[in-house]
């Protein structure tokens, strides 16, 4: 969610969000469809993307977000550092922009949020041929538009987060294990797990 918003308040209400929905789906979870990582990045995705029209709409509207749960002091403190920490990764999102929604999505769950091909097409509900071509074009397109390159940003920022994935410990996502070191592609993007 740090990678996708801006907004301390705003990343802690989808947290609580995503994991309301889990808790109210997990009857609906079936695990011979995809992993519980999969299945839960695509939830989140679900709720940042609902959370992202909603904003739209706010923002069309001039409205103001309003009803907040307030927060201490420590949890401003831990969000703005975890904030600081995903700028890069919210920079190689910033540079995915121009690509049609199928082909970021996919390119946001391999680069950004370096999960496996696989675990990409369940999260989106495709099959993995289809993510595949996908992140072929996403990749192709960023690729001719330049971006990718070490001094980009989507280069920079894909790079760091894919570092920072890499070295994601065992107890930051229960069940979850040590990812192995990254790769790089031609255009620059990184990622950490060998399917990409």
């Amino acid at each position: 969610m740090a990678r996708r918003v801006g907004d301390p308040h705003t990343v802690a209400d989808l947290t609580a969000e995503t994991f309301l929905r889990v808790i109210d789906s997990a009857r609906a979870y079936r695990p011979d469809l995809g992993t519980e990582a999969a299945w839960l990045y695509g939830i989140a995705r679900n709720v940042a993307a609902a959370e992202a029209r909603r904003s739209a709409r706010r923002h069309v509207l001039g409205s103001r977000i309003a009803g907040r749960r307030l927060l201490d002091g420590d949890d401003i403190g831990r969000l703005e550092e975890k904030l600081d920490a995903e700028q890069a990764g919210r920079r190689a999102l910033a540079a995915m922009d121009g690509l049609p929604d199928g082909e970021r999505a996919v390119m946001e769950l391999v680069a950004v949020d370096q999960l496996t091909v696989s675990e990409a097409a369940e999260a989106l509900g495709i099959r993995r041929v289809t993510a595949r071509v996908r992140l072929h074009r996403a990749r192709r397109s960023l690729r001719g538009a330049g971006i990718g390159t070490a001094d980009t940003a989507a280069g920079t920022g894909a790079a760091d987060t894919g570092a920072a994935v890499a070295a994601r410990g065992p107890g930051d996502v229960p069940g979850a294990r040590r990812a192995p070191h990254p790769t790089t592609d031609r255009a620059g993007i990184t990622y950490v797990r060998g399917e990409a």
